[in-house]
């Protein structure tokens, strides 16, 4: 056997493992949208992408996954943006930053993800109910980040406290942008509100947050 082969096929079944997730999830999200996320089954979304519904749950353990396949990456973009920071950046420039870039892409991770979407999103206590959650844990994720890197221990008040103000102020805007799109306004419009807003909203912060967490 060509030991080439061996090392090649591998890489072929990741990647129709990823085509295989990613059509799951692109038929759970057309029919999430036109019927609702409650009235669409596990069933009818292995039918749609057909495939089995155990196929479905192998990729998706919880429904709730379907509709929301970004959770990791979100929890994550804080405390990854916060932990990656330059020398001489606070938290607080650090993310402030990070944020108009997401705004400047329009960045569906930051909310910008279209009216359909989002209204499916709002529509549904229980993607609701998620989204909440999905705030609590980067915040929580934040505080340890900003705890490991100012060498404080994660349950001082000091990172939890700075934590709660700047993931308030990301939640704030998220929801801005559900807000503006919920409203039909186009995602370069959001886009343009947001580049003003924003500093508006962190500059609130500066007073408590101008020098905490600052890089040598």
């Amino acid at each position: 056997m060509d030991p080439n082969t061996t090392t090649a096929a591998p890489g072929l079944r990741e990647i129709k493992k990823r085509e295989t997730r990613q059509l799951i999830s692109d038929h759970a999200t057309r029919l999430f949208v036109e019927r609702g996320f409650e009235h669409t089954t596990i069933a009818e979304i292995a039918d749609a992408a057909r495939v089995a519904k155990k196929t479905v749950t192998n990729y998706f353990p919880r429904k709730e996954d379907l509709a929301l396949d970004h959770q990791d990456e979100f929890v994550a973009a804080l405390a990854a943006t916060v932990t990656a920071r330059g020398a001489g950046q606070t938290p607080l420039t650090a993310l402030r930053h990070a944020f108009l870039a997401a705004v400047a892409a329009q960045d569906p991770v930051a909310g910008f993800a279209g009216q359909a979407f989002t209204r499916m999103i709002a529509d549904s206590p229980t993607l609701t109910a998620c989204l909440r959650g999905l705030h609590d844990r980067r915040e929580e994720a934040l505080t340890a980040a900003l705890a490991g890197t100012t060498d404080t221990p994660p349950d001082d008040i000091t990172p939890r406290t700075a934590a709660a103000l700047l993931g308030g102020v990301h939640r704030v805007l998220f929801n801005r942008i559900q807000e503006l799109t919920l409203a039909g306004r186009a995602d370069p419009e959001i886009a343009e509100v947001l580049a003003r807003e924003a500093p508006r909203a962190f500059d609130l912060l500066t007073p408590a947050l101008a020098e905490y967490g600052r890089r040598p």
